[in-house]
């Protein structure tokens, strides 16, 4: 399936070594590799870490489509309805291309 149908739409994507970046596509091409605007990378944090999740905002950002493990689209209404720094989960740990 093509990113083309997900261009000016806000979608997340995990990234080979575990991170988690949400914005703007803005373009990508036949290798993945993609441009985001009003990028934030979103870092959860485990039930047992003291310190709160957190939003580091990161403005236009390229990602390399070998570090693209998935790309899908946000729900925006849902995801403006989450507070972020509450959320709690496992870390996703990183990928291994074969």
């Amino acid at each position: 399936m093509s990113l083309n149908s997900y261009i000016n739409k806000k979608v997340c994507v995990i990234t080979a070594d575990g991170r988690t970046l949400v914005g703007i596509l803005i373009s990508c091409d036949q290798t993945t590799n993609l441009v985001l605007n009003e990028t934030i990378e979103r870092v959860i944090r485990p039930a047992e870490d003291p310190e709160p999740s957190s939003e580091s905002p990161l403005g236009l950002y390229i990602v390399r489509g070998d570090n693209v493990v998935v790309c899908g689209l946000v729900d925006e209404e849902l995801d403006a309805s989450i507070d972020w720094t509450k959320v709690r989960g496992d870390v996703i740990g990183g990928t291994k291309h074969v």
